[in-house]
Formats: structure tokens, C-alpha cells, sequence
């Protein structure tokens, strides 16, 4: 397969959105957390608990995602440069780990997500 310059660039608004998308998650997750340190007295200790583990795993699963976007962004970037120098099998290589990159960083997204709808419906067993 030979690819040019121009197709590794097409990644990089995807993977810049992304990382941006990824970026609020988290910001949403910090926020989650000082709520939840306010509330600390008037929550049962049951759903607290249970919060604060999912909470937990939600941040390491963000930073995880955020990870391989940035592994996946900065392998395109070679990619880039190795076909701009004319090296053209490495650059289809790392064009191809960046993919991966990425892909591995949508597969940990979609179990962030699982993991977040979990959280809402211990929000919503609260209300109960």
C-alpha cells in the first residue's frame, strides 16, 4: 500500500477533536469529584462509596484514552516526517501504529462509557 504526505494529515483534526472531547470528560470527572466531597455528609455511605470507586476507575480509563490519542498523534506526526524525508516503508509503519493508537484509545472510550452509564444509574438508585 503506498500512502502520501496527505494522509496521515487527515487524522490530525480528528485526533485533535479528540483529544479535546477526551479532555472534557475529564473536567466533567473532576468536577463530579468536588461535588461529591461537598456532599459527603448527605450522601449514605453505600452510594458514596460506590461513587467514588467508579469515579476512580473512570479517571484512570481517561487517562489511558488520553494516552494513546497522544502516542497516536505523535506517530502520525513521524509518520509524517518519515514520508516527507522519502522513507517510505517506516512512514507506512508508523502510520499504521498510529492507527492502532488510536484504535486502542476508541476501544478504552467505549469502556469509559460503559463504565459512566454505571455511574448514573447509581445516581439514579440514590433517588430512590
Amino acid at each position: 500500500m503506498h500512502i502520501d504526505l496527505t494522509t496521515p494529515a487527515l487524522l490530525f483534526p480528528a485526533i485533535s477533536l479528540l483529544l479535546l472531547a477526551y479532555t472534557n470528560r475529564f473536567l466533567v470527572l473532576a468536577q463530579l469529584v468536588r461535588e461529591l466531597v461537598k456532599e459527603q455528609d448527605s450522601r449514605s455511605k453505600e452510594n458514596l462509596s460506590r461513587q467514588i470507586e467508579n469515579l476512580g476507575i473512570r479517571l484512570r480509563l481517561i487517562r489511558i484514552m488520553q494516552l494513546f490519542g497522544v502516542i497516536s498523534f505523535f506517530l502520525c506526526t513521524l509518520s509524517m516526517v518519515a514520508l516527507f524525508i522519502r522513507y517510505t516503508s517506516v512512514g507506512n509503519y508508523l502510520f499504521g501504529l498510529s492507527l492502532l493508537s488510536l484504535l486502542a484509545s476508541l476501544v478504552v472510550s467505549m469502556w469509559e462509557i460503559a463504565i459512566s452509564t454505571r455511574a448514573l444509574r447509581y445516581e439514579l438508585s440514590g433517588l430512590e
